[in-house]
């Protein structure tokens, strides 16, 4: 099984990158398989809205998005870490995300059902919850179980390295990381069984008729 694991920190050593680290240290243990992507350090634009992902079957700007897509297909859960500005996750990681699951939904299109996922979020302070709440809204769209843990997923710290001070923020990610790892175990054993759960066909609708 894989985890895909992704800091939207431009710092790719900060707080956000160590409590993902927490996490990978109980993936490990547990022969889960997980790979980092860093995106909160690249020059990435948001999505245009111009469609094109439905032709051309990827994003219609060839950079990580695209390049990161497979990574994300192939794996069982996916981590999304952040840290919190101004009561928001980081811009860059909005627009990666944006594109990385309006492209994959439309071009490189693959079921993300069952996939688990899970958000964490770093602050000084305050804005935790909101930019938790933010990230989370990815997963809930596309019939993904969302992971939880003893409390919300977050941890504090401002300068690099401070998170670790945060005893009861690193048991949350250790905590998060277990539950996911029995989330993707018992999903894998129930679609062995059961199958996935029947989907019906698209009824879109506007609000404007």
């Amino acid at each position: 099984m894989k985890v895909m694991l992704i800091n939207g920190s431009p710092h790719p050593q900060g707080n956000t990158f160590l409590a993902l680290e927490e996490m990978r240290k109980i993936f490990a243990a547990e022969d889960i398989e997980t790979e980092m992507v860093h995106v909160g350090n690249k020059a990435l634009r948001g999505c245009i809205a111009c469609g094109s992902c439905a032709v051309k079957k990827q994003c219609v700007f060839d950079d990580l998005v695209n390049e990161t897509a497979p990574i994300f297909k192939e794996s069982d859960g996916i981590v999304i870490g952040s840290p919190v500005y101004y009561a928001s996750a980081n811009g860059t990681l909005i627009s990666y995300l944006d594109r990385l699951f309006f492209s994959t939904q439309m071009g490189q299109c693959f079921d993300k059902t069952m996939k688990v996922g899970a958000s964490v979020v770093i602050a000084r302070r305050g804005g935790l919850s909101a930019t938790f709440d933010e990230l989370n809204k990815y997963f809930t769209m596309n019939n993904m179980p969302v992971a939880s843990s003893q409390y919300w997923n977050s941890a504090h710290g401002r300068e690099q390295g401070e998170v670790i001070k945060d005893d009861e923020g690193m048991q949350t990610m250790r905590t998060l990381a277990r539950n996911m790892v029995f989330l993707m175990k018992s999903i894998a054993l129930g679609k062995e069984k059961y199958g996935l759960p029947e989907k019906e066909e698209w009824i879109p609708t506007h609000f404007i008729r």
